[in-house]
């Protein structure tokens, strides 16, 4: 027993003594928004040497790995990323869910305490293109809705605040829950054409923002298109483009090129493209210039959120010649991202750290032309099914049981919610029974049965689990069967939609290079939780509050 317990003390010593020998001057963490790992791995011989082959090639590399969680959104992931923790902890069970006490849908990041410092900035409900978006219901942005300490947080413990902390990306929840509550966040404002933050982080723009919004640098888009960056003989997919199953969303078209038209839609259009991260890119290096990033013996932490390729797959799915070029094309931002960051820090005093938020299915319509199963489903319709209806009418319900499904969960009308406790269950107990046999539906599950733990001990029962705040959560959790979707959110329809347990949403890249981080490719199964954890580790603080996590020890061996 001694010896054990000697031996584990010795091993983390060691750990500790790397994590204070390497300590980088920067911490760079890149998210690309629904970047399944396969998708990379399709063109790698097509990209250039700098980005996605530095990453694969130089770096450690592990080829399986997940998130632990069944709702597999954009603030669900990255928020998993940045603690550490899984969303019954960390409470971003979603982009959206109903508040009990005000029957209000809320967006994650939303608060009324902490307005935009830029004036007609707020998401423009008439042209988002983000559904989940137009459920906020005020302008106000803050990070206080994040129920653990992020990794950028304990960082700025670890080094008395003295750490410049940021996070950037085109969507709002993407730098957000990066930033952290210690960090300052800066996202792109469709609406205004600008970046911008709120009154949470500070309260009047630095001048160089105030000059980066007015530079006009969104002007050499304008009247122009989004064109294919290759001869078109260059691409795997060259006949995929103008496919049925393509969303054409403003004027956008199926097919190149996709021009960005001038007026109201043209900064949406720009984030439906590579111009999106091309900005995102733009806009980085400008802060890292003059924020002074990775210039001084305190480590730096700074988060870029690339989102495109999430707008991308949305609109065109992940087997698009859209798709491909714009793969292409973040490659080359990558690289150059990488590039700068060398010239300015060096990559050696640089720990990059690479993953996603989320993977993507197919689109269905292009999986059935493989002859394999897929099909889309529509929650919408459950309220009114005559099945519904008659449960409406053996409980004398007199106003309705479905209030309405906020993806993954079914809510029951505030009638149902006030009922006896017995009366309750008899009501729920009944209508999981009828979700459970609705085709397309893989599992229904209420949030008392998830609350009580009594589920069979499966593989996607955890990952629902782990995806369960009973402050937060609906009523029942749906889980769809595999490559079965919805593509109607709020009256948009697009091509294919993540947020499953399956391992097509749930199967990210996670890489670990720069700082002489060993070149490997790690085959075992692992965590995207146990991101945060490693570089904890690595720097020597204390990991975030909510981690659940192991560290990636293949990262420290020296």
């Amino acid at each position: 027993m001694f010896k054990s317990l000697f031996s584990f003390a010795l091993a983390a010593s060691s750990l500790t003594c790397f994590a204070i020998e390497k300590k980088p001057k920067l911490i760079l963490q890149i998210t690309v928004d629904q970047l399944r790992a396969d998708l990379p791995l399709r063109y790698m011989d097509k990209f250039q040497k700098g980005g996605f082959r530095y990453l694969y090639d130089e770096g450690t590399v592990y080829t399986d790995a997940h998130h632990p969680h069944a709702n597999t959104e954009t603030i669900v992931g990255h928020t998993t990323l940045a603690t550490g923790a899984t969303p019954s902890v960390h409470g971003m069970i979603g982009n959206v869910w109903v508040d009990r006490a005000t029957g209000k849908t809320t967006y994650n990041i939303e608060d009324p305490n902490y307005h935009l410092l830029s004036k007609n900035a707020d998401v423009d409900k008439k042209n988002e293109i983000d559904p989940t978006q137009k459920a906020a219901s005020t302008d106000g942005r803050s990070p206080l809705g994040i129920l653990s300490t992020t990794f950028s947080d304990e960082l700025a413990v670890f080094t008395n605040g003295q750490a410049k902390i940021f996070g950037v990306s085109v969507k709002d929840r993407g730098a957000v829950s990066m930033a952290g509550h210690a960090g300052k966040a800066y996202w792109f404002s469709k609406k205004a054409g600008n970046f911008v933050t709120s009154t949470y982080y500070q309260d009047k723009y630095p001048n160089w923002v105030e000059n980066w919004n007015a530079s006009g640098l969104l002007d050499k888009y304008k009247g122009q298109s989004w064109t294919l960056s290759k001869d078109k003989s260059e691409y795997s997919l060259a006949q995929m483009d103008d496919v049925p199953w393509e969303t054409d969303l403003a004027g956008f078209g199926k097919k190149f090129p996709h021009p960005w038209k001038d007026g109201k839609y043209f900064t949406t259009l720009l984030t439906l493209s590579p111009a999106g991260d091309e900005i995102t890119l733009n806009f980085a290096k400008e802060l890292m210039k003059q924020e002074k990033i990775g210039q001084d013996e305190v480590t730096d932490y700074l988060s870029v959120s690339f989102s495109s390729t999430d707008y991308v797959g949305h609109i065109f799915g992940p087997s698009s010649l859209e798709m491909e070029d714009n793969l292409y094309q973040l490659d080359g931002f990558i690289a150059n991202l990488l590039e700068y960051v060398d010239a300015t820090v060096g990559l050696k005093n640089t720990l990059i750290v690479f993953s996603a938020d989320h993977g993507a299915p197919e689109v269905p319509g292009y999986l059935q032309s493989l002859k394999i199963p897929a099909k889309f489903i529509h929650p919408c319709e459950w309220p009114n099914d005559q099945a519904i209806k008659s449960l409406e009418e053996k409980f004398a319900i007199q106003t309705k049981l479905i209030e309405k499904y906020e993806h993954p969960y079914v809510y029951f009308s505030k009638e149902v919610i006030e009922r006896s406790a017995d009366e309750r269950l008899a009501i729920e107990n009944a209508a999981v029974d009828y979700l459970r046999n609705i085709d397309g539906v893989h599992l229904a599950v209420s949030s008392r049965a998830l609350e009580k733990n009594a589920l069979p001990d499966t593989a996607v029962n955890k990952a629902v689990l782990n995806n369960f705040h009973p402050e937060r959560s609906g009523d029942v959790y749906i889980v769809f069967d595999s490559n079965c979707f919805i593509n109607d959110f709020d009256g948009l329809e697009v091509a294919c939609t993540h947020g499953s347990p399956w391992a097509y949403d749930t199967h990210v890249p996670l890489i670990f290079a720069g700082a002489d981080i060993e070149d490997q490719h790690v085959a075992r199964k692992v965590s995207t939780c146990d991101l945060a954890m490693t570089l904890s580790n690595i720097i020597g603080c204390r990991p975030p509050s909510g981690s659940v996590a192991n560290v990636l020890e293949e990262v420290l061996e020296d």
